[in-house]
C-alpha cells in the first residue's frame, strides 16, 4: 500500500503542487492512517488547508477509498527557511 501511496503522489499530487514551489512526502501510513508533510510553497501557507481537503484528500480517496482513514498533516507550518506563515505574525495583537 506505501508504494502505491507514494505513487500517486509523485505522480499525481507533487506535480500540482510544485506550480506553487511545493511538495508533499509521505511520512508514515499506519493502520489505515496516512501522516504527510508539506514543504517548499507549501509549508505555512494560509491555503495549505484547502490543498489537503481539497486536492490531496480528494486525489488519494479516488484511488483508495477505504484503505485511507485519515490524512494527517504532520508540517511544522511555522518552521523552515522560509515559511509562509510564523508564529510571530499570527497576530499583530499577542
Amino acid at each position: 500500500m506505501r508504494r502505491q501511496i507514494q505513487k500517486v503522489i509523485n505522480d499525481e499530487i507533487n506535480p500540482m503542487v510544485a506550480g506553487h514551489g511545493g511538495e508533499i512526502a509521505m511520512v508514515d501510513y499506519f493502520e489505515k492512517n496516512l501522516y504527510i508533510q508539506m514543504s517548499g510553497g507549501c509549508q505555512g501557507c494560509a491555503a495549505s488547508t484547502a490543498t489537503l481537503k481539497q486536492g490531496i484528500e480528494r486525489i488519494l480517496r479516488e484511488h483508495f477509498g477505504d484503505d485511507i482513514n485519515e490524512i494527517i498533516d504532520v508540517t511544522d507550518h511555522s518552521s523552515g527557511d522560509n515559511p509562509y506563515y510564523t508564529d510571530s505574525a499570527a497576530s499583530p495583537f499577542g
